[in-house]
């Protein structure tokens, strides 16, 4: 590297010998720093093979310096994989769409420094803002900075003054500025601290977009954040700054091919937030108004988003944004004390928590489509683990499913992973298989017949599956819950499956007796969407027993609940 830096920092010389005019030169420079940057990235020692690809996949497969048992190695000027010669095609690649682009373009300012400082007057101001606490980025930063300081040192007093700093730019307690993501260890392993400090400086930065905005202005910020805590933030600092969301979408941004989305809690889509100015001297909001206003406006957008196809966790992340149109036009939104009566705060999470168990209600009645669903535009409430394993089986199936994805089905269902996995017996861990092919290394691992996977609570944890019914073993099932609640229900429909299978219906009469739900119509428009999800799913079996269970329930009726309700009508 050492090498590489010096030629590159002798091409001014050499170049200007040649001919080159100055500015060819210093585009010459900069692009062959880059290239040295690229080396680095494919020259480090936890690089990796990539099995399938036969290539060298890079140091940076994710925002994370992580250890590996082995490492590739690549020769520089091998003219193989990871070479100088790829990296210089690659950057000479991006300069040249870059330089297509500008053509039909207007001139592009480029400015360094603080968003805290930004100055002027503009219509637009869009912003990706660092992602609370989900990666370091000054941190990972660092690893390309170094060689970029060495290798541009001398070429301009802008990039002399854009690298003075040794390293990247870190949060300065001094000038209260810097690098602003939520990092305890920078805070003496202070957490609070650190979580209000995150939120003091994006209200300070959002404060000045709303200084340097037109009237008319618009801010645009991009989140893809699945934390509570994040939103929580992200919303309190806007409002703080005097911002009302005015509208949202949900974008698909994300490579689904990329490591990140494979074994972690990442989302395809990010939410865009449009943003304007709340008009000065806006009045407090009272809870029930509030809370009233946003059900009509989320149900509105969940209805524009399901019929667009936004399926999986992004549907339920992204109608967050919705929601905050009506929370974020007053300063302060105050509800009743429950315990004294007088008016306090609501605080922003509860918020939060509400538009969430609403998106997944809506989500959980397009599966359930029972009568009751369409007529009133809300679902039955279902239990927190049946609520999940309907919106996981719609989704994923019975196939496997990435962790990720899971992860966050999983918070917005009020639940976590591990309970579902190890409390609940409800997913199992299969391996890697539901990696994209570009990415994935585990070809041979949760191969072998359908009930052998099923077994297993192994593997990688980059992906997930649902037990099936007749695996789920544990003596309980069905009868009793956990922390003084009752069963979910879909123990319940697999203890009356796997009765039913066995031909024990003096048991299935009982236990449906026992349980209380052979009347109960919620439980009949669970069956029948297992029924249809079954189908689906290729499960001719497991559709046929749950239609011979739904055939007996209505027989000991007499008349189904349905029919019931539709006569009452």
């Amino acid at each position: 590297m050492a090498a590489f830096t010096r030629a590159v920092r002798r091409l001014d010389a050499v170049a200007s010998a040649a001919g080159y005019p100055p500015l060819w030169r210093e585009a010459l420079w900069a692009y062959l720093a880059l290239a040295n940057d690229r080396l680095a990235d494919y020259g480090s020692a936890v690089c990796s093979w990539h099995n399938k690809a036969e290539k060298l996949r890079n140091t940076f497969g994710r925002f994370a310096l992580p250890i590996v048992w082995d490492f590739t190695e690549t020769g520089p000027l091998s003219g193989l994989t990871g070479d100088y010669g790829g990296a210089v095609e690659w950057v000479g690649k991006v300069a040249s769409r870059t330089t297509e682009s500008l053509t039909s373009r207007g001139a592009v300012e480029v400015v360094h420094g603080s968003a805290m400082q930004i100055t002027g007057q503009f219509d637009a101001i869009v912003t990706d803002p660092p992602y609370y606490d989900a990666i370091p980025y000054s941190d990972l930063m660092d690893f390309f900075y170094v060689w970029l300081r060495r290798s541009l040192h001398g070429m301009s007093p802008e990039t002399d003054a854009a690298f003075a700093s040794p390293l990247g730019p870190k949060w300065s307690h001094e000038a209260g500025d810097g690098e602003l993501i939520d990092d305890s260890s920078r805070f003496g392993g202070d957490k609070a601290a650190s979580k209000q400090n995150f939120e003091d400086g994006m209200a300070a930065v959002f404060k000045r977009c709303a200084e340097v905005l037109t009237a008319d202005g618009i801010l645009v910020i991009v989140f893809a954040n699945k934390n509570p805590d994040a939103w929580e933030t992200l919303v309190g600092a806007l409002i703080r700054a005097g911002f009302v969301v005015d509208g949202s979408l949900p974008i698909q941004t994300e490579m689904g091919s990329r490591v990140r989305a494979q074994s972690s809690a990442a989302l395809s889509s990010s939410v865009w937030l449009v943003c304007r100015k709340r008009p000065i001297g806006t009045k407090p909001g009272f809870s029930g108004r509030v809370l009233e206003q946003m059900r009509v406006n989320i149900r509105i957008q969940m209805h524009r988003f399901w019929d667009a196809g936004i399926r999986g966790p992004d549907f339920v992340w992204a109608a967050t944004g919705p929601a905050l149109e009506a929370y974020s036009r007053h300063p302060v939104v105050f509800r009743e004390s429950s315990t004294s009566g007088e008016k306090e705060r609501m605080p922003v999470d509860e918020f939060l928590r509400e538009v969430r168990r609403i998106v997944v209600e809506f989500a959980v009645g397009r599966v359930l489509n029972t009568p009751e669903t369409r007529e009133a535009e809300e679902a039955a409430v279902l239990d927190d683990v049946t609520t999940y394993y309907i919106l996981h089986r719609d989704t994923f199936g019975m196939e496997d499913a990435p962790i990720g994805a899971c992860i966050l089905y999983a918070l917005s269902c009020g639940v976590s992973d591990a309970e579902l996995a190890d409390r609940y017996d409800i997913l199992a861990k299969t391996g890697g298989k539901a990696a994209e092919p570009e990415e994935d290394e585990s070809e041979d691992e949760g191969e072998g017949d359908e009930g052998a996977e099923a077994e297993t609570s192994s593997g990688t944890g980059s992906a997930v599956r649902l037990r099936r019914w007749d695996l789920r073993k544990r003596k309980n099932l069905g009868i009793e819950g956990y922390d003084g609640r009752s069963a979910p229900m879909i123990d319940r429909v697999h203890r009356v499956t796997q009765l039913w299978k066995d031909g024990d219906v003096t048991k299935v009469n009982a236990f449906l007796d026992q349980a209380g739900i052979a009347r109960d119509p919620l439980f009949g428009h669970l069956i029948q969407a297992l029924i249809e999800l079954a189908r689906r799913d290729g499960k001719p079996d497991e559709a046929a027993l749950l239609e011979s269970i739904s055939n007996h329930m209505q027989s000991r009726s007499g008349i189904s609940a349905m029919a019931q309700s539709a006569l009452a009508i």
